[in-house]
């Protein structure tokens, strides 16, 4: 999840040890994470185990081609540590939409086209819940959902 928008709620409601432990894995990794990448760390307050990290695209205009293939990297690499952490459930707020400005529908389509394809390619059995705050998502999402 990102640290703009979203991120700045979970790490509210996750407290202090979620930004500790966010900065002491940039300390050791030496440097801010790439965009497309994901790292993990303990929920803490949150009623959850985990939570997953990962840097969104920065649109400014159109979105690009390198865009959309970096979207779809947050997500795989999400599903990836998802999997090596053996977790059964993994709930996606809508990466880069927010503050990074990534269009909606077209974030939506990668979201849901990357998660199916990485399920396929590796018949993983992580239940992907999309986890939407505004009613205009929540639309894009069913209608891209149902028409699947």
């Amino acid at each position: 999840m990102i640290v703009i928008g979203i991120g700045n709620a979970i790490h509210t409601f996750a407290g202090i040890q979620l930004r500790l432990a966010c900065a002491e894995l940039m300390r050791q990794q030496g440097h801010e994470e790439e965009t497309g990448r994901a790292k993990i760390t303990p929920a803490f307050n949150l009623p959850c185990r985990y939570v997953l990290h990962t840097v969104g695209p920065v649109v400014t205009g159109r979105s690009t081609k390198q865009d959309e293939r970096l979207l779809a990297s947050c997500y795989r690499s999400c599903l990836e540590l998802a999997e090596t952490y053996s977790l059964g459930h993994v709930a996606f707020c809508c990466i880069a939409t927010g503050e990074f400005h990534f269009p909606s529908e077209k974030a939506a389509d990668i979201a849901i086209q990357t998660v199916k394809e990485y399920q396929k390619s590796t018949h993983s059995k992580i239940e992907v819940i999309f986890n939407v705050f505004k009613d205009s998502d929540f639309q894009i999402y069913r209608k891209l959902l149902i028409a699947d």
